[in-house]
């Protein structure tokens, strides 16, 4: 009798139902994604699916996710970040791992450091309000423009020193669109060549991506030939050195700025989309925000110096982020063989998530499926269990600009909550819109002033 012989077999997860031929899962990850991957932690904590030919091994309970969120045996790549290489490249903070990685973080953490935020402040509030004025007399909104393009202002605004045209705004954020919309296709249905063939949705995503391209090799020249070195990121960058002393390469600095301006207009985007939603769908809670601001502000324009004032406006963000989160799937890869949930993951496997599915199981929260900004409620928030509550990701990995992003979004919903109340559109659709983030698919909203 050899070694061999008496070696345990690997012990593998359960595997998911419902496969096709070729396809494998990646037919319900493209039709029903949301309820399909919710669905998963019926079946156990970790659990294999087939993306074509691959098998791809989906975890399902907070403790495991934040063991693969945590651990060096697992790192930033596998299907989401392979559909997201064409845009964010391999030299951004966003996809790269290891001493790059590390040192991109020294680089651009000093600009959102909690010290810092203060500084944006005045953006912040000059947008908040610029956007109050346009919506007075609206008779429609088109949510989706109007939500990127207050979140790209502001991050090029305070990230780049950029008096950005609203037709360069207009231009990432449509840009962004059609990326995300074909990216997350391309990761869930991976038919490799046929992507390339000339048809309609293929240009279209061809054309935004090298539109975007452009757009920020633009940004960098602009910045280069004005010779204005403003205490920003952008500067940080082009004055960034590698780790032997040498200027960081002109495709590092691209995928940087591409990294920057990514979360800053998608992300927070399609937060402030959900944000919104929610004002209209639970007048409740806009009702009790107005109050919050008339308490903190009193008759003036609520300002930045508000926010940390603003706790239940703070609670009905966060809750939006726990029901609707943005970035609502994530992937890893093992980079060696390990266990997980008491289960062999081989080396080179890649891991799938879904803070959607996680913040919403009803194993982990009362009442999962309920809009309820009390559950954060100083006490409240203890009964959750660790890891069932990570918007912003953990550990290394974890969005520099989180506190950024939350003054930001805090800021915004209770000035525009302090205007208008709002009503759907017959036009409207708010039914989720699948991307590599989630969003409303095409709200219109009419807002009616106070």
């Amino acid at each position: 009798m050899t070694l061999e012989s008496v070696r345990p077999a690997p012990l593998e997860p359960p595997l998911a139902g419902g496969g096709l031929p070729l396809l494998g899962h990646g037919w319900k990850l493209a039709r029903t994604p949301l309820a399909f991957l919710s669905g998963l932690r019926d079946h156990g904590d970790v659990v294999r699916l087939k993306l074509g030919p691959k098998t791809v091994y989906a975890v399902t309970s907070p403790e495991l996710i934040g063991e693969v969120a945590l651990s060096p045996d697992y790192i930033i790549a596998g299907p989401l970040w392979e559909s997201l290489e064409s845009l964010l490249g391999k030299q951004g903070v966003a996809t790269a791992n290891g001493t790059l990685h590390r040192r991109q973080r020294r680089t651009i953490q000093p600009a959102f450091r909690l010290d810092a935020i203060p500084g944006y402040g005045s953006v912040m509030e000059e947008e908040a309000r610029a956007l109050v004025e346009r919506w007075r007399g609206a008779d429609s909104l088109d949510v989706t423009a109007e939500s990127f393009r207050v979140a790209t202002r502001i991050a090029a605004r305070c990230l780049m020193r950029g008096s950005y045209m609203d037709e360069r705004a207009d231009r990432i954020c449509a840009d962004l669109a059609s990326l995300f919309r074909g990216m997350y296709q391309r990761m869930v249905v991976p038919l490799g060549p046929l992507y390339r063939v000339p048809l309609p949705a293929n240009r279209e995503f061809n054309r935004a991506l090298a539109d975007l391209h452009l757009l920020v090799d633009e940004i960098v020249a602009d910045r280069r030939a004005s010779g204005q070195k403003p205490d920003d990121l952008l500067t940080a960058l082009l004055e960034a050195v590698d780790e032997n002393g040498e200027p960081i390469s002109e495709q590092e600095i691209h995928d940087q700025v591409i990294a920057i301006l990514t979360p800053g207009s998608e992300t927070v985007g399609s937060m402030i989309m959900s944000l919104l939603l929610v004002l209209t769908e639970y007048p409740e809670h806009a009702d009790k925000i107005r109050a919050e601001v008339k308490n903190v502000a009193g008759d003036r324009p609520v300002g930045f110096d508000d926010v940390r004032s603003l706790s239940y406006t703070g609670n009905v963000v966060v809750e939006t982020l726990r029901l609707y989160p943005a970035v609502w799937i994530l992937t890893r890869r093992a980079v060696v063989s390990t266990t997980l949930g008491g289960y062999d993951i081989p080396a080179g496997a890649d891991i799938v998530y879904s803070p959607y599915a996680v913040q919403r199981d009803p194993r982990s929260y009362h009442s999962a499926e309920l809009f309820s900004p009390d559950r954060w409620l100083p006490g409240g928030s203890e009964e959750v269990p660790k890891h069932a509550m990570s918007p912003f990701s953990v550990g290394n990995r974890k969005c520099p600009s989180d506190h950024f992003s939350m003054a930001e979004m805090t800021l915004l919903t209770a000035a525009i909550a302090t205007a208008f109340r709002f009503e759907e559109t017959p036009a409207s659709d708010s039914r989720h819109r699948i991307g590599i983030t989630l969003r409303p698919r095409d709200l219109r909203l009419r807002p009616i002033a106070h």
